[in-house]
């Protein structure tokens, strides 16, 4: 090796972030085992670098003994003495046995080494950024679909999108721009895996604090998500201020704000709805956009009777189920939902059985 590799070695550290001296001591240790690879040796050999010249030296380490048991391992003290008469027994004594091809193995190895260490630096420096991304949003590119995984280009690395982060119907084609979520960040032996996610609630979460600068700056919040991706989402909101309409902020002016991230999402529905303390005003709005005549709250059970006009009833409950079922997630209260008329003829029944009892 030649000082230019060391000077290599300099710039290395200042572009990667990998110490200079960290690289020398990993190109020692490999060097001491391609010499032995090299030149069969059994010897206890040391392998040294000079940090400036990039010269390379291999020693031979002896243990300085009255009696030679192993001349590749022991030296007599009258051998020692001759090198340096301060040797005593017990002490190790260095000769240099450097083979005088040894420098075209030495450069090998020690740009196998590099390279392998710049590789695990940026794959270190890669998990470390986006392992304290988790739970944030991320823009990038579709690369390629394989085995229904599709691959998003993110820049220095690329994200995962399995087939049960993806939202049912949507299509990912090459060159796409995309915002995900980030779900996890693992440490794999082929490097830092992203797993990404459009399916999460998250990704509405981040997507409202990009969009609505009154979330981003604190004076509205979100208080809850309950999303079927895809298809529904409802999320809940309150401002911090008063005179702050929390669910305006987020539809914005002509609806351009929820609009963009309808567009985002590929036309998926969301209700804004505004956040109440009293659980009995959180459940009825939660079930926008139904009209609600009353609720009746079983706290102890943690469920809820609601009560809408006869007409209101399929809206309330929606498709399947599902507009019931994301208030249910919002609030987090079990959702009971009746008619006027069901609810009326309940009370009478009540009322008659009761009349029944006490004759």
């Amino acid at each position: 090796m030649k000082a230019e590799f060391i000077q290599a070695l300099d710039e290395i550290e200042r572009e990667k972030g990998v110490s200079k001296d960290t690289l020398i001591e990993a190109i020692e240790a490999a060097l001491i085992s391609a010499y032995k690879r090299n030149f069969g040796s059994s010897q206890n050999v040391e392998v040294e670098v000079n940090d400036e010249t990039g010269d390379v030296k291999v020693y031979a380490k002896k243990i300085v003994t009255e009696e030679v048991e192993d001349e590749l391992l022991d030296i007599s003290i009258e051998e020692a003495n001759k090198i340096d008469s301060k040797y005593e027994i017990g002490d190790t004594v260095k000769i240099e046995v450097t083979p005088k091809n040894f420098g075209r193995i030495a450069a090998q190895t020690a740009k196998q080494v590099v390279v392998q260490r710049i590789r695990e630096a940026e794959r270190e420096l890669i998990f470390d950024k986006y392992t304290n991304r988790e739970s944030e949003i991320i823009t990038g590119s579709v690369q390629r679909v394989s085995r229904n995984n599709v691959l998003i280009n993110l820049g220095r690395t690329e994200g995962v999108l399995l087939p049960s982060e993806q939202i049912a119907g949507e299509r990912y084609n090459q060159g796409d721009r995309i915002k995900t979520y980030i779900l996890e960040v693992k440490k794999t032996t082929k490097g830092p895996q992203i797993l990404l996610s459009r399916t999460h609630p998250g990704l509405v979460k981040r997507l409202f604090e990009l969009e609505v600068p009154e979330i981003h700056d604190g004076t509205v919040d979100i208080f809850s998500i309950s999303r079927e991706a895809g298809s529904r989402t409802k999320i809940a909101v309150y401002s911090n201020e008063e005179d702050v309409d929390p669910v305006g902020a987020c539809v914005g002016h002509k609806g351009a704000r929820v609009k963009n991230i309808v567009d985002e999402l590929n036309g998926e529905k969301i209700d804004i709805i505004t956040w109440n303390k009293d659980p009995k005003i959180f459940i009825a709005n939660s079930l926008s956009p139904a009209k609600v005549l009353r609720v009746e709250v079983d706290e102890e059970n943690n469920s809820a009777l609601v009560v809408v006009p006869d007409y209101q009833l399929s809206l309330a409950i929606g498709k399947e189920g599902q507009n019931a079922r994301l208030a249910a997630k919002l609030t987090g209260w079990k959702v009971d939902i009746k008619s006027e008329s069901q609810q009326e003829n309940d009370e009478k029944e009540e009322i008659n059985i009761t009349e029944d009892d006490n004759l």
